[in-house]
């Protein structure tokens, strides 16, 4: 079906496919890209699934085998949907999602500053009002019994194709919240689809592999979502202390389980994974300012991903509480948490409304801590070792959710010359196109989607801030300081073959505060050449 003759009460009909996205309609790049086709779905997952939007699936729900199972399934959806409406189920979210259910002036606003609907050429299906207006008519109808009447383009009809498609719909939402932000009444979209994504989840047992089966129960078997053990990531930190000891010329030792310290800091166990020098640079930067802090080795405190804040409360609620038992044990003054944007998100804001008193431990960013340490000069930085250009990426949770910019800007004027910032940026920045766990899923063609669609306005900016640098001669390098951030931002590197094409290269804020450091031998803790 053609993006600009969709209506909402086409989620409802008996269609193959709900519309589509085709090169020709994508947003257009500064630079010349080549752009690959849509690898079609297999065979077997369109014939498992009823909810077949466009060219991708995300979330894996089946094919009810009877009418009976069907219904069942509806009324499953429409009772987790009255307990959305519930204070004594939904105390965290409820004030916001009543609020968007009952104001919403048709505006669009919230259009014109999605990213995905900009992507994708104005597809309607990812009109952040679209998705919105298809729950508010089904609250409306069968939560607060109320007659519609005068509804454009019709009625929608309460069937499990519509909610099989809805639950599909919410996952084509970055949950990046630019829309909430931009809505003149304070509508909150992007909370609807996390909402939707919580229905799915917690009342018909219905979630994506990714977040569920192998993130947040890994996490709470095995402490990490990575299904590393203590064991594993103390084996793995200690490696990491080695090696880049000798790699930068200078000696540092993560401490681990110091009772009474003033900072426990979590990482992302991806970084420990993935993107090891970020570990070591931490390390290297707290232990050279004379800072009392420890990791933990108690289960889930050595990673600070918390998956249920993208899909489910309750295991959200478990998650962050085995963060604070964790701090509780050691008695350490506060939780530091390092560059990842969602948890910052989970154990700050979210966690607030959810733990108990008596749980509490303050929770801060490390963005702050950082600009102090490099202000204060015990570092002793010299900001010429990276005279190269430098854009930033602003996290959304850092950023717009929390209100955390200028801190990152005060590190990049005293150690980056050649900084540049993207347009727009801090509290107005685009999503990397890996938010609400996207990063993390490779299944299927869903890499090449968050290529084209989620992370296409993102790509664009970053080529944008380096106008003026062409070609691979000049190095450039973009700060990306959240781990599912440069997950994604690295993914499109490859992509778009910018390493190569354009000397192009990623990574955190600490690297680049290590890189100026003096005594660190030159060219060691970022990686030109190779990439990461």
């Amino acid at each position: 079906m053609s993006n600009n003759k969709l209506k909402i009460n086409d989620i409802s009909k008996d269609t193959d496919m709900l519309a589509s996205v085709p090169n020709e309609d994508l947003m257009p790049l500064p630079w010349d890209t080549e752009e690959k086709q849509w690898e079609p779905l297999p065979d077997d997952l369109k014939e498992r699934n009823v909810c077949i939007l466009d060219d991708v699936n995300i979330l894996p729900i089946p094919m009810p085998k009877t009418k009976e199972e069907e219904e069942e399934l509806v009324k499953k959806f429409i009772s987790g949907m009255e307990k959305c409406f519930s204070r004594t189920d939904n105390w965290t979210f409820l004030s916001m999602l009543e609020t968007t259910m009952d104001n919403c002036a048709k505006c669009n606003t919230c259009s014109d500053s999605c990213h995905l609907f900009e992507a994708s050429g104005s597809n309607e299906m990812y009109r952040p009002t679209y998705r919105t207006e298809i729950f508010r008519r089904l609250y409306k109808k069968y939560v607060k019994k109320e007659i519609l009447s005068g509804l454009r383009n019709g009625d929608v009809d309460l069937n499990w194709r519509t909610i099989a498609r809805l639950g599909e719909l919410s996952y084509r939402c970055n949950v990046c919240r630019r829309c909430a932000q931009t809505c003149p009444i304070g509508a909150d979209n992007a909370l609807v689809a996390r909402e939707i994504r919580k229905i799915f989840s917690q009342e018909m047992g219905i979630t994506v592999p990714e977040l569920h089966e192998n993130g947040s129960m890994l996490q709470l078997e095995f402490g990490s979502s990575t299904k590393m053990t203590k064991e594993v990531v103390r084996d793995n930190v200690d490696f990491i202390d080695e090696d880049f000891s000798e790699e930068l010329g200078v000696e540092f030792k993560t401490p681990w389980d110091v009772e009474g310290a003033d900072i426990l800091l979590i990482h992302n166990a991806g970084e420990v994974m993935a993107w090891p020098d970020n570990v070591a640079a931490f390390s290297l930067i707290f232990e050279k300012a004379g800072l009392s802090w420890t990791m933990s080795s108690e289960l889930a405190a050595y990673d600070s991903i918390n998956y249920g804040v993208f899909y489910d409360d309750v295991q959200f609620a478990r998650t962050a509480i085995l963060h604070e038992q964790a701090a509780q044990k050691l008695g350490v003054k506060k939780i530091v948490l390092g560059e990842c944007g969602h948890a910052h998100k989970a154990l700050t804001v979210i966690a607030d409304r959810v733990l108990p008193p008596g749980l509490q431990t303050p929770r801060e960013s490390c963005f702050p801590i950082l600009r102090d340490i490099v202000k204060s000069g015990v570092l002793n930085l010299d900001p010429s070792r990276n005279d190269f250009p430098v854009t930033l990426h602003d996290p959304c949770n850092v950023t717009r959710l929390m209100g955390i910019i200028k801190p990152q800007r005060e590190i990049m004027a005293e150690i980056c010359p050649q900084f540049r910032e993207m347009v727009p940026n801090g509290p107005h920045n685009y999503c990397c196109g890996g938010g609400s766990g996207y990063a993390i899923m490779h299944r299927n063609n869903i890499p090449e989607w968050r290529n084209k669609i989620t992370g296409r306005k993102k790509i664009s900016q970053i080529l944008n801030a380096f106008s003026d640098c062409r070609g691979p001669e000049q190095k450039k390098y973009v700060c990306a300081p959240c781990s599912n951030c440069k997950g994604q931002i690295r993914d499109m590197i490859e992509r778009y073959d910018l390493l190569e094409k354009e000397n192009m290269t990623y990574a955190g804020i600490v690297e680049l505060i290590v890189n100026a450091m003096p005594d660190v031998e030159p060219d060691t803790i970022i990686k030109w050449e190779e990439g990461y």
